[in-house]
């Protein structure tokens, strides 16, 4: 009976490391064959050491508009209903940040800092020279601020986009009495970075393409698809960001002073999905995020915050006509010079 046994945990173990082994040749096929199939769009720049960036610049004008997305997966492809539009009014860049799609992981934290010095490198090398008016959908509402603090002389005006606060994570635990972070969507994370390389995570993308996610549900298809094509390996990059968010807050919230920048906050106007709160936590969420909001927007003496009603925290998705006019305004009033805010 022992030796049943042995021999049967010796099959089950070379099983498993076969399952492994074919997992991880698959996984480096698939990558090559993504690689091929969806090249970065625009281009890739060297921004030192090797590392190289993607960043996809349209149109002619002044000033540039620079789009920063939240914490996912998405990289440039948040942009997708808004890039071309916004390219018609004047140059226009969107790109994706370290490890996220086809720009090249960095060791070291994937903080605020680390983000605007990368952005700041990836836009010189383009030969982006500004003046720029920053877009900040979610967490790149704090990259934009940071960014604008570091290098100010650069930044015209800013838009941000259903954007976090510096004092969120303060906030969530005044109100919801504990911290956020962690949870079953960090394990998760955590658990299918590790495991990129064994192919799973690659599966549970493929199975994704039909679901209705919140932030996906309207999401142009190809750029659903590209994403999820990259989100093995966009995951470990991710889950750094998700990492370092206390101190991209903490960051942020040395630049608060915006001057008299021209600045537009817009807000969802849907509520947050309940996610691993109770109903009555996200109901309390929903009524501190507003305050969050309009407090951003008290940054500038020229700033205004405004709900897009019939929007999720995805608005460049929802309702990217919303997004595509706040930054018409605030270009018009760049261009326009310094001044009161038009009525």
């Amino acid at each position: 009976m022992k030796s049943i046994f042995k021999w049967a945990a010796i099959a089950i173990v070379a099983s498993l490391a076969l399952l492994l082994a074919t997992g991880a040749v698959w996984e480096q096929v698939e990558r090559r064959q993504v690689a091929a199939a969806y090249p970065a769009p625009g281009r890739l720049v060297d921004i030192g050491g090797g590392r190289r960036m993607q960043i996809e610049c349209r149109g002619a004008g002044s000033p540039t508009v620079v789009f920063e997305t939240g914490l996912d997966y998405f990289g440039a492809l948040a942009w997708s209903k808004v890039m071309s539009p916004v390219a018609q009014i004047t140059r226009a860049c969107a790109y994706s940040r370290a490890g996220i799609v086809w720009s090249d992981d960095k060791p070291g934290p994937h903080d605020a800092l680390g983000a605007a010095h990368d952005l700041h490198a990836t836009l010189a090398a383009a030969g982006e020279t500004g003046p720029f008016v920053l877009v900040g959908l979610s967490m790149g509402g704090p990259l934009i601020t940071t960014y604008s603090g570091l290098y100010g002389d650069q930044v015209a005006g800013l838009v941000y986009v259903d954007a976090s606060h510096p004092d969120q994570l303060k906030r969530f635990e005044a109100v919801l009495g504990k911290k956020s972070g962690g949870g079953m969507t960090a394990f998760v994370q955590d658990l299918g970075g590790n495991l990129a390389w064994t192919g799973g995570p690659r599966l549970v993308a493929m199975a994704a393409r039909n679901n209705h996610a919140e932030s996906t549900a309207t999401m142009p298809p190809r750029a659903k698809e590209i994403a999820l094509a990259f989100f093995a390996t966009s995951l470990r990059p991710l889950a750094a960001e998700r990492d370092a968010l206390p101190e991209t807050f903490a960051e942020a919230g040395a630049y608060r002073n915006l001057g008299a920048r021209p600045v537009v906050v817009l807000t969802r106007g849907k509520p947050a999905p309940a996610g691993e709160l109770s109903p009555a936590q996200a109901a309390a969420w929903d009524k501190a995020w507003p305050a969050m909001q309009q407090d951003m927007a008290r940054w500038s003496s020229r700033g205004v915050q405004r709900t897009v009603s019939d929007a999720s925290h995805y608005i460049p998705n929802d309702d990217p006509d919303a997004v595509i006019a706040a930054v018409r305004e605030v270009v018009g009033e760049v261009r326009a010079g310094p001044g009161p805010r038009a009525p």
